[in-house]
């Protein structure tokens, strides 16, 4: 699944309008921030930058050429990615689903829920096929929460043929989480 990148040519960034970098910066594939530094951030995909040319531009070769630098673009683990539910996909995403569903009850502003983001992505990626996860963004759809008596975020809840199993209130840690799911399973 991985290629090779051939060669790729960067202007420097003095002088070099922002603006103009769209297409680049909004590239699903990777992100990159071009600082006075280049130094590229990875969301997915590990880059190593290895040796630059001082002149005009940035050229970046394969391993394989002569001058310039390189760039090896290792793909990591398959990434799942835990969805956004709303008002609109709930009944379809959670209540009808053929496997069991955990989803995730948390806010932007809410500390304890980004430090039990990468804890559900994991489970994500651990029972894919057998589990199905999600998040609800109690600001966006309170009527979700509502109806469930969500009272405190985060809150992890399991449903199983669109009923309510379980829940497990507050940042709690990973094997707490699977053991909740693995009643269900």
């Amino acid at each position: 699944m991985a290629g090779v990148l051939e060669t790729l040519t960067v202007p420097r960034a003095t002088g070099f309008p922002a603006s103009s970098l769209t297409p680049i910066a909004s590239s699903p594939v990777c992100q990159l921030s071009l600082r006075r530094n280049f130094a590229p951030e990875s969301r997915g995909l590990k880059l190593n930058i290895h040796s630059f040319r001082s002149s005009g531009s940035v050229r970046l070769r394969s391993k394989f050429g002569r001058r310039g630098g390189r760039i090896v673009c290792e793909a990591q683990e398959t990434a799942v990615q835990v969805l956004p539910v709303t008002d609109d996909t709930w009944q379809s995403l959670v209540l009808e689903s053929s496997v069991p569903v955990l989803v995730e009850f948390w806010a932007p502003w809410c500390g304890p829920c980004r430090m039990i983001h990468p804890v559900i992505d994991e489970l994500a990626k651990e029972y894919t096929g057998k589990l199905s996860c999600y998040k609800v963004n109690t600001d966006e759809s309170p009527s979700i929460a509502t109806k469930y008596g969500i009272r405190s975020i985060p809150t992890v809840m399991v449903f199983k043929e669109g009923e309510k199993k379980d829940a497990v209130i507050g940042a709690v840690p990973k094997t707490t989480l699977s053991a909740c799911i693995e009643k269900f399973l």
